[in-house]
């Protein structure tokens, strides 16, 4: 290591490819963090480019009832693409009419408050394992009422849940963090001899990505208890998930402990690598890179590419293209992914001159572009205002069976809506129906902000409308920019309905402009609204909604209080 100050100038070794040789790359610098999605300035000026290519490509101006037209739609997007979402997807077949009225009773009926099991019991419904995981993974962002639709079919004569319900209810309760519950259950599932690897695995995630580690622990070493042989994939399991969780030092400390009783491959130093670069700690980032070398264990392609991303996340480019010439010279070769991270790096830093010498060594080297390096390119050129280049990668991308994927229609909607420019958003969104690929919920919430923030209110509602025709469960940030678009328009009376149902559903409050929510009920003749909604729901019986509204209401007490301040009398002399 290099001079004063804490230098991650680290001798990185390279476990080279003859018998027992070990190389040393001296100037690599073992810092990685996994590359997060192009910034937003790309999306700045891109969209210009998008826009113009769009209108071209695809003159469907409407997102319900915006006209169509013909265009090609040009597609640009984030180089990382869209925000992954994850479905619980079921191959068994399932009436999507069936799923849709079970959901629409469900939510109806939750949301008025009245008996959902007794209407459902008179829907005559055709109960199957498809039909519960669709419906789950429909209201998967709702807890409360999934979880109420579970213990009904649950309790059917004609129906027993099997592992894949529990286990997907198992990560709707995990997700949303009703850990007690879920413990019940996974209990619940022992009793019946119902658990699975991969109920552990949910629930060992849950307890990690809420970074409760003794939690997690706790669920790996329970797995004793029911007989199951807890191995080296289920330990690799529970580093990656305090690993993704920014617990990388509580994860290499687990290591430690365990590494005896878990003899360690590549992939669990693969993932202690990555969790150190997760929270930037380059040091300790190398030396795991130097133990798996120590340990005579060879660096494949996924441990180089972690080490990559790391250097140029820690700006040290340099050390980055010694280490990318490194693996060309002794391998492993640098595959799509690699050229891809590089590439990135390079657009993001208007380097484009470099990035295309790249890709054109990609494509010499018998690398296939995907979908994410062009990308990429597409980015940068467009944060260039190169708007005729963009077209041309755009057009290759087709012509050389590369079409874009969801992701970058993703990332497209978002440099559209980002710019503020939601109906041509709308234009992408339905050029990606047409063309197969599903939007996720992210997809929505981008369009609907957009149309907000532009004072499009019907066209936003109509996104909102969308997601329920589509079946897509609004999540919290679904109802917080929703409940944001009313306030706005002064339609707080439906604000506060949808603030209700979205408590009730077991989400979280939304952070909103409450001096806005309150200053339209006083303009009404209103001004302690939100204490008279506090005392409704009381008497409602509806406690946990009640004291959100009177943690809200005592806010704003203080807020006119410090603005107001009682002055204190002169002193008369």
């Amino acid at each position: 290591m290099a001079g004063s100050a804490p230098s991650y100038a680290l001798e990185v070794r390279d476990a080279g490819s003859g018998a027992g040789e070990k190389e040393e790359f001296s100037e690599g610098k073992c810092g990685f963090l996994m590359v997060a999605l192009c910034p937003c300035l790309v999306v700045f000026i891109i969209i210009l480019i998008v826009v113009s290519i769009v209108l071209m490509v695809m003159g469907c101006r409407s997102f319900s009832n915006v006209p169509n037209g013909n265009s090609e739609t040009e597609d640009e997007s984030d180089e990382c693409g869209g925000v992954p979402e994850d479905d619980d997807e079921c191959t068994e077949s399932v009436d999507p009419k069936e799923v849709e009225r079970v959901s629409k009773v469900i939510e109806d009926l939750f949301a008025s408050d009245r008996n959902m099991e007794a209407v459902l019991d008179q829907c005559d419904v055709d109960l199957s394992h498809a039909l519960v995981l669709a419906v789950l993974s429909r209201c998967r962002h709702a807890w409360k009422p999934s979880f109420r639709f579970f213990c009904w079919a649950g309790q059917k004569p004609d129906y027993a849940h099997d592992s894949r319900a529990y286990n997907s209810m198992m990560s709707i309760l995990g997700k949303t963090r009703q850990f007690e519950s879920m413990v019940v259950m996974l209990e619940e599932m022992g009793k019946k001899g119902l658990l699975t690897m991969e109920t552990f695995v949910v629930a060992i995630r849950a307890f990690a990505a809420a970074r409760e580690m003794k939690k997690a622990v706790g669920i790996f070493e329970l797995m004793k208890r029911y007989d199951f042989k807890a191995g080296i994939d289920t330990f690799n399991c529970l580093l990656d998930g305090l690993a993704r969780a920014k617990l990388g030092k509580e994860a290499q400390t687990l290591f430690e402990k365990m590494k005896d009783r878990f003899p360690p491959v590549l992939k669990t130093y693969s993932i202690l690598l990555a969790g150190w670069c997760k929270v930037k700690n380059l040091l300790e980032a190398g030396k795991v890179w130097n133990e798996i070398v120590d340990k005579g264990l060879k660096p494949d392609i996924v441990a180089h590419n972690t080490m990559l991303e790391g250097l140029l996340m820690g700006k040290r480019r340099s050390e980055a293209i010694k280490l990318f010439e490194l693996m060309k010279s002794k391998g492993p070769s640098p595959n799509v992914r690699s050229y891809t991270i590089l590439i990135r790096d390079l657009c993001k830093g208007n380097k484009m001159e470099e990035a295309v010498g790249y890709f054109d060594e990609m494509l010499a080297a018998g690398c296939k572009p995907d979908a994410a390096v062009y990308t990429c390119l597409i980015v940068g050129f467009g944060n260039q205002k190169k708007m005729d280049t963009v077209y041309g990668l755009l057009k290759e991308m087709k012509e050389k069976g590369c079409p874009p994927d969801s992701r970058t229609y993703n990332a497209l909607i978002k440099l559209m809506t980002n710019r503020n420019m939601p109906d041509d958003a709308a234009m992408i969104y339905k050029k990606m129906i047409q063309r197969g690929f599903e939007p996720t919920i992210h997809t929505y919430n981008m369009m609907m902000k957009s149309y907000f923030r532009s004072r499009k209110y019907s066209m936003g509602y109509a996104v909102w409308e969308e997601m329920g025709k589509k079946g897509i469960c609004p999540d919290d940030n679904s109802y917080t920019v929703f409940i944001g678009g009313l306030i706005s328009q002064g339609r707080p009376e439906e604000a506060c309905k949808h603030i209700e149902e979205m408590i009730n559903k077991g989400m979280k409050a939304p952070q909103l402009d409450y001096n806005k929510f309150v200053a339209d009920f006083s303009r009404a003749g209103k001004p302690d609204i939100l204490f008279e909604l506090a005392q409704k729901m009381k008497f409602s019986g509806k406690f946990e909604v009640s004291n959100v509204f009177a943690r809200w209401a005592e806010m704003m007490k203080k807020r006119v209080k410090i603005r107001n301040p009682d002055q204190t009398p002169q002193r008369r002399f």
